[in-house]
């Protein structure tokens, strides 16, 4: 499968390439970014490769897609964001996504978002798109229910991060629930 190239008005969805190794190790590596992330941050380049190594072998599986987000007008890479735990013959996947703080609050995210859920239910005609968050990241609880997405429950200790455990809330959308809402 060739690697789907996406675009939204700002942003060029593309490929993560080793070329952005530097770039992803200035996002995973801060505090900031990393506080509601689920994993540790990391503290090399070498993490950074490894980590752009899991979602090209993720892609070859067919388990997963993650795209760096490009600001088209400078050619800038700002984060990820991308599907998980994709299961196609069960027409489901996990949306994440990462965004350096210098972009928060400008409508990235949401572009993004809106244009990659357009990809999962439109093209990989996927029924369910879920989302895992930490309860106390209200920056994306709020962009996943601008999109429809509905919380479901409470997962405890799902998270491991700095050697402890942390709750996760746990959020959907179907395509019923998005489709003429997806504006």
């Amino acid at each position: 499968m060739k690697f789907p190239v996406l675009e939204t008005k700002r942003l060029s969805l593309v490929k993560i390439t080793y070329d952005y190794t530097k770039d992803l190790y200035h996002i995973l590596s801060r505090k900031d970014v990393m506080k509601h992330y689920g994993m540790d941050r990391i503290f090399n380049y070498e993490e950074a490769a490894r980590v752009i190594e899991s979602y090209r072998a993720s892609f070859a599986r067919q388990q997963g897609i993650r795209w760096g987000m490009v600001i088209k007008d400078s050619n800038t890479f700002i984060g990820t964001i991308g599907l998980d735990h994709i299961g196609v013959s069960g027409k489901k996947a996990e949306i994440g996504f990462d965004l350096h703080p210098s972009y928060w609050g400008k409508g990235l995210g949401s572009e993004a978002l809106r244009e990659i859920l357009r990809y999962a239910f439109e093209e990989l005609h996927l029924y369910r798109i879920g989302a895992v968050t930490f309860p106390e990241n209200l920056d994306s609880i709020t962009l996943l229910e601008k999109f429809h997405f509905e919380k479901e429950g409470c997962l405890r200790g799902y998270f491991y991060q700095n050697e402890h455990f942390y709750d996760a809330f746990v959020f959907s959308v179907i395509y019923p629930d998005w489709k003429g809402k997806e504006k």
